[in-house]
């Protein structure tokens, strides 16, 4: 399964999150998933910021060998999941690949939703995501992928659409990347701990 993330500059907010998921997903014992990063205005071959690099070790990540990508249409058409940073990320990530609006979410939006489905507990008596279905070949987080696209409709809403976002710290004060950095942390891990829960594999119906 292929995991790409989404900033604008390819230096701060995706790489985090592209370092973080890799680290927290290896940690759970889900292996079988690439993740990746790009940027829609990206500071192309640049490394992270130091603050970004920081942040990402803080957190266990590690931030070493990163190069900043341009994100294109290939990139997107191959991705299973797009994660972003903003919801105005997403939009762009929609207006480049149309079909990829399924497949795209905020970052903290898909960890919503998944949260969502683990609460849900619908089909609990099939166990937990990484054990259900034990015949498929895809991944655990594929299987999430798939229940969330079919129900991201039932999830409640943020109260405030702007906590789906995440904001840019680059060269914004160290407090702003902190800020940057713990929430992505933690996104990630509601978003992981949801993969162990009962009932995300299966979701709901609805369109």
């Amino acid at each position: 399964m292929n995991v790409l993330v989404v900033c604008t500059g390819n230096i701060c907010r995706s790489p985090m999150a592209e370092r973080m998921l890799v680290e927290r997903l290896h940690a759970a014992g889900i292996d079988d998933v690439h993740v990746s990063s790009a940027g829609t205005q990206a500071l192309a071959g640049h490394p992270m910021t130091p603050e970004a690099a920081a942040q990402a070790a803080r957190y266990g990540a590690d931030p070493a060998g990163h190069v900043a990508r341009q994100l294109t249409e290939p990139m997107v058409q191959g991705a299973d999941l797009v994660l972003t940073a903003t919801r105005a990320h997403r939009a762009e990530v929609a207006e480049l690949v149309p079909r990829a609006a399924r497949r795209a979410y905020t970052l903290r939006e898909f960890a919503r939703v998944l949260a969502f489905l683990a609460d849900e507990g619908t089909l609990a008596d099939e166990g937990t995501l990484a054990d259900a279905a034990p015949d498929r070949s895809d991944s655990p987080l594929q299987r999430a992928t798939d229940a969330a696209a079919r129900s991201r409709g039932f999830a409640p809403p943020p109260s405030d659409p702007t906590d789906d976002d995440i904001l840019d710290p680059y060269r914004a004060p160290d407090a702003v990347y902190d800020e940057a950095g713990r929430l992505i942390d933690q996104t990630i891990d509601r978003l992981v701990s949801a993969l162990a829960a009962p009932s995300v594999a299966g979701g709901r119906g609805g369109s």
